[in-house]
């Protein structure tokens, strides 16, 4: 079975009891980051709230969907999470177009996963929609600091760097994950509510522009008599 229809099927098996809820607004997120830096777990427990240390690799493509209240609106938060593994790029990358917000992701005990974020920011650039919302993730802090390999200040330089907002996680104890994807859902919410608005303004403007005159030729019939 090809991946992408895989991952449609899993998908939807997942998510069939809440896909028919209504919604004020839809929005989806793409979770990004080198193979192993806890993506799936970190969905898992922002989704199901549940968290196991025998999650295998994903393969391919899966995603999953919460509805949450925001601010009043109720909004559907579709949530796909990719694979890492150099093989699955091709794969991944078909699903930047279209994504509202990026949530990327590394392992503060991989420095190599940090080094990666060059990488994704460079790939989200080339092949994200220019408005994407992203926010920077540095998982796994519940596995202390004598494995850690990249500090909360190199995190957050970098973040800078990239104007991004940024949190240290863990799935495992449950620590910033809610908050981590309630900032990208407000961030991303709030902009498309703004692209929303300015879009329906426009419309206006243009139907005030062609709209034709009371007095003008289309205004009324002619009475008078043809010559």
């Amino acid at each position: 079975m090809p991946l992408r229809q895989a991952a449609r099927q899993a998908g939807s098996k997942n998510t069939a009891s809440t896909m028919s809820e209504a919604h004020d607004m839809h929005i989806k997120l793409l979770m990004l980051g080198d193979t192993a830096v806890g993506k799936t777990c970190l969905l898992v427990r922002y989704a199901y709230d549940s968290f196991s240390s025998t999650f295998i690799t994903t393969i391919g493509i899966d995603f999953k969907v919460k509805n949450v209240d925001i601010e009043g609106k109720r909004v559907k938060l579709q949530i796909w999470d990719t694979a890492g593994q150099e093989r699955f790029r091709t794969i991944t990358l078909n699903y930047f177009r279209g994504a509202h917000g990026i949530l990327l992701v590394y392992d503060v005990t991989d420095r190599e996963t940090f080094d990666s974020i060059q990488h994704w920011v460079a790939q989200i650039k080339e092949h994200a929609d220019a408005e994407v919302n992203v926010i920077l993730i540095g998982n796994k802090v519940d596995l202390g600091d004598d494995k850690r390999q990249v500090s909360t200040e190199e995190g957050a330089a970098l973040a800078r760097e990239y104007n991004l907002q940024f949190f240290e996680t863990s799935a495992k104890s449950n620590d910033n994950v809610d908050e981590a994807f309630q900032a990208i859902a407000q961030e991303t919410k709030t902009r498309l509510e703004k692209e929303v608005a300015s879009q329906s303004a426009a419309r206006e403007v243009q139907a005030d522009t062609v709209k034709p005159s009371a007095h003008g030729s289309g205004g009324q019939k002619g009475k008078g008599k043809c010559c």
